[in-house]
């Protein structure tokens, strides 16, 4: 019961955390646009950067597609970290860390999740 809130709690995290950043895009904050500039995005872009990550977010936090939103969020901040190592900025592992909490919080929700990803070709039934 533990382990299941547990993963509740930090998939919400995640959500919140990425749905607030998505929207700031979508809605073409100062901020946002300021900061996807200074990354090497151009303004026009910045919408649609945040449409991308809220598509992602939303498919990540419905039960029946949380792990197909978890590939599609592993590509998004995997391409945020990828721009942040660009650029030599030490704050790359902040994505990286995210995308781990995300597949945690699954796997929590789901030990079934473990047993499937970490299985070895003898126990999926191939050899």
């Amino acid at each position: 019961m533990v382990r299941l809130w547990t993963g509740r709690i930090v998939g919400a995290w995640i959500v919140v955390f990425l749905a607030w950043d998505g929207a700031m895009k979508l809605l073409k904050v100062n901020m946002a646009v300021e900061g996807t500039v200074r990354v090497g995005y151009p303004a026009r872009l910045v919408a649609v950067i945040g449409l991308v990550e809220l598509l992602c977010v939303v498919t990540y936090a419905l039960p029946r597609t949380s792990i197909v939103g978890a590939v599609l969020l592993t590509g998004y901040l995997g391409g945020a970290a990828a721009t942040q190592v660009r650029l030599e900025d030490p704050w790359f592992l902040l994505p990286v860390v995210i995308g781990i909490l995300a597949w945690g919080a699954l796997w929590l929700r789901d030990p079934a999740l473990g047993r499937l990803v970490f299985a070895t070709a003898t126990a999926r039934g191939e050899m």
